[in-house]
C-alpha cells in the first residue's frame, strides 16, 4: 500500500496538532453530530426490536407513527442519556491517534484498521453501560399498535431503568451485550477508518490523474467518508441488530438471540434496521468527516 508521504491527500498526524484546540472543538463536533442523528438512531433501535413488522412497516412508516403518536419530541426520547456517551467519542479519538502514532512505522492501510479497531475497543468499554440505558429509554411505554402510554421521559423514569438492570443482572447487567458490542464496532470501526482513508486516496487519484481536476481535498474526504460509512454499515449491520437485541431484552446469549432472530424473522432479519442505519451512517459520516478534517487544521501548531 501507499505509504503516508506518498498519499495523493496528506493525513495531519497527532503530533502536528495542537490537543488543546483539538479537544474543544472536538466535543462541539459530537455534540452536533449526535443532535443531527439521534432520530435515524431511535428509529433504527425500535426498527431492530420489533419482532416482523408488528410496530412499523419500514424507517418511513416508523418516522410518521412516532412524530404521530409522540411528536417531535419522541425522536429525542432517551437523549439526554446518550449525551453522556460523548466522553467516550473524545476517548475514540485519542486512542485513535495515539495508537496511529504508536504504529507510525507500517503503511498506512494496517495502521489505520489497528488503530480503529483499538479506538472502538476503549470507547466501547465506556459507551455501553450509556447505550444499554438508552436503548431500554428509546422502547419506554411504546404499545403493540406503535401508540405510546408515555410520551415523555423523566430523571425517575431513567433511575427506574437503570435499578431494574441492576437488579436483573446485577453490575454486569450494565455491559450486557458487550462482547456483541465489540464484534460490531471494533470492526465497524477498523473498516471505516480502513475504507475512509482508501476511498480519499482512490477517488483523489482518478480526480487527479485521469481526469486531471483539482477538486479541494475536504470534498474528496467528505465523499469517502459517507462512501466508507455505507460499506462498513452493510458488513457489520447483521452484528448490530444482535447487539441491539441482547442490550434491550436482557438475553445473554449471542448464539441464541442470532438463532431467535432466525427463526422469527429468517434471512431478512439480518437487514433490520439497516435503512435507517444508512441514513444515520451518510449524514454522520458526512459531518464526522467535514468537521474532524476541519478542527485538525485549525488546530495545527504554529509553523507547520
Amino acid at each position: 500500500m501507499t505509504s503516508t508521504k506518498e498519499r495523493v491527500v496528506h493525513i495531519i498526524e497527532w503530533d502536528d496538532m495542537d490537543k488543546r484546540k483539538f479537544f474543544g472543538f472536538g466535543a462541539m463536533l459530537s455534540f452536533a453530530v449526535r443532535t443531527s442523528v439521534y432520530p435515524s438512531h431511535l428509529i433504527k433501535t425500535r426498527l431492530q426490536m420489533q419482532q416482523q413488522n408488528s410496530l412499523y412497516k419500514g424507517t418511513w412508516d416508523a418516522l410518521k407513527k412516532i412524530v404521530k403518536y409522540e411528536g417531535v419530541r419522541g425522536l429525542y426520547k432517551g437523549f439526554a442519556v446518550n449525551l453522556i456517551s460523548i466522553g467516550s467519542e473524545q476517548m475514540y479519538i485519542l486512542s485513535y491517534e495515539l495508537m496511529r502514532t504508536a504504529c507510525k512505522d507500517m503503511d498506512n492501510s494496517p495502521r489505520t484498521f489497528i488503530a480503529g479497531g483499538f479506538a472502538s475497543l476503549v470507547s466501547q468499554t465506556i459507551r455501553v453501560p450509556v447505550d444499554v440505558i438508552s436503548q431500554r429509554t428509546m422502547m419506554l411505554g411504546l404499545a403493540v399498535d406503535a401508540q405510546t402510554v408515555k410520551k415523555e421521559v423523566h430523571f425517575k423514569d431513567v433511575v427506574q431503568i437503570a435499578r431494574a438492570t441492576y437488579h436483573q443482572s446485577g453490575f454486569f447487567g450494565f455491559y450486557r451485550g458487550y462482547v456483541a458490542s465489540l464484534m460490531t464496532f471494533v470492526p465497524n470501526s477498523a473498516l471505516w477508518w480502513t475504507f475512509y482513508h482508501n476511498y480519499t486516496e482512490c477517488i483523489a487519484s482518478f480526480l487527479q490523474n485521469s481526469l486531471h481536476l483539482q477538486v479541494p481535498s475536504l470534498a474528496i474526504q467528505a465523499v469517502s467518508g459517507s462512501c466508507a460509512g455505507c460499506s462498513a454499515a452493510f458488513i457489520t449491520n447483521p452484528m448490530d441488530t444482535i447487539r441491539t437485541r441482547l442490550q434491550v431484552t436482557g438475553q445473554r446469549s449471542i448464539i441464541t438471540t442470532f438463532q431467535t432472530l432466525m427463526r422469527e424473522e429468517g434471512l431478512g432479519g439480518l437487514t433490520k434496521g439497516l435503512t435507517a442505519r444508512l441514513f444515520s451512517t451518510i449524514p454522520t459520516s458526512l459531518i464526522i468527516v467535514l468537521g474532524y478534517e476541519t478542527i485538525k487544521r485549525n488546530s495545527l501548531r504554529s509553523g507547520i
